[in-house]
């Protein structure tokens, strides 16, 4: 049976959040919701979607490279949106990540709120193979 692996970065941890940065189980990684929060903190980028849409991916890239992946190995996404009618905007955002047309299979849902007042949140499920 695979054990559970979690894992936090200290900077990460100092925050003292309730939820592991990610989780391990076999050849799968769980990544928690990321927002625009600016590194070691607990605020929002200001700047509105844009901004908070690239930090977001930017924080789950700094979360890949610490586990030693990239957003090659991410399998699947989903997206909360406060506002869908921004979803455009955070399109143009996303893409900009991912080597054209091999993006990862993705859900989108409007949310009515996010943690901190965020605009976006992205969570992800991520190959990780064995070595």
């Amino acid at each position: 049976m695979a054990k559970l692996e979690h894992f936090t970065r200290p900077e990460v941890a100092a925050l003292g959040l309730p939820f592991s940065e990610a989780v391990r189980l076999g050849d799968t990684i769980y990544l928690s919701g990321q927002l625009g929060m600016q590194p070691g903190t607990a605020k929002l980028v200001p700047g509105g979607i844009e901004a908070e849409s690239r930090q977001t991916m930017e924080n789950i890239g700094t979360t890949l490279k610490a586990l030693g992946l990239g957003y090659g190995d991410i399998v699947k996404c989903l997206v909360m949106l406060t506002d869908m009618s921004e979803w455009a905007t955070f399109n143009a955002v996303y893409v900009t990540y991912f080597e054209k047309g091999r993006f990862p299979a993705r859900s989108a849902l409007g949310a009515n709120g996010l943690a901190l007042g965020a605009r976006v949140e992205v969570e992800c499920i991520v190959r990780a193979p064995s070595s």
